[in-house]
């Protein structure tokens, strides 16, 4: 079982401060996962131009073709402008519409108000059904308020995040049990 965790804004930490106790809660969960983070502050992604995902080259190949052989993928996001941030917006124009056959997504959001927990429901999940992905009915949004000197110091972010771990590969699991019947 491959799983990609993406960060998926080039300013800010807490999407990344999600991912890494994701990763925990994942390890418990799928303790023999091969388990990739991806911070797309640290990489340098060109933007996309209408070539095959395979032809980009550096941090850009690295970024779709990671995405493109995982079984399953957590993307942790701000909400910029009371939507997803262009970054995130550029990684799904470099894949192809059905990048996200047979793969399963979670969804971890965070912003500075409560006002915008809809974002996920009416701009993401939109763009991952449109590429084909199984996206867990449930997401995880953490406020501005949850975060403290670099942790999430919410106990109750930090159940609901294992929970959100835990229920992904639930559900990837049951999806390869219906993926293999279809195969017969």
């Amino acid at each position: 079982m491959k799983i990609t965790l993406l960060s998926a804004s080039i300013t800010g930490s807490k999407s990344r401060l999600a991912l890494e106790d994701a990763k925990k809660y994942l390890l418990k969960h799928a303790p023999v996962a091969e388990i990739t983070l991806l911070d797309l502050k640290e990489m340098t992604i060109l933007f996309a131009d209408g070539r095959n995902y395979v032809d980009y080259p550096a941090d850009t190949g690295i970024l779709t073709k990671n995405l493109m052989d995982a079984d399953i993928i957590v993307i942790a996001t701000p909400t910029f402008q009371a939507s997803i941030p262009g970054t995130l917006k550029n990684v799904f124009d470099l894949l192809p519409q059905q990048a996200f056959f047979h793969k399963i997504v979670s969804l971890i959001i965070s912003a500075g108000s409560p006002k915008h927990f809809l974002m996920a429901e009416n701009q993401l999940k939109p763009i991952l059904h449109y590429m084909k992905a199984n996206t867990l009915p449930n997401y995880l949004f953490i406020e501005e308020q949850d975060f403290a000197n670099g942790t999430i110091i919410n106990s109750e972010v930090h159940r609901r995040l294992n929970n959100l771990m835990e229920e992904t590969i639930v559900l990837f699991d049951a999806y390869q049990t219906i993926w293999q019947k279809q195969k017969k």
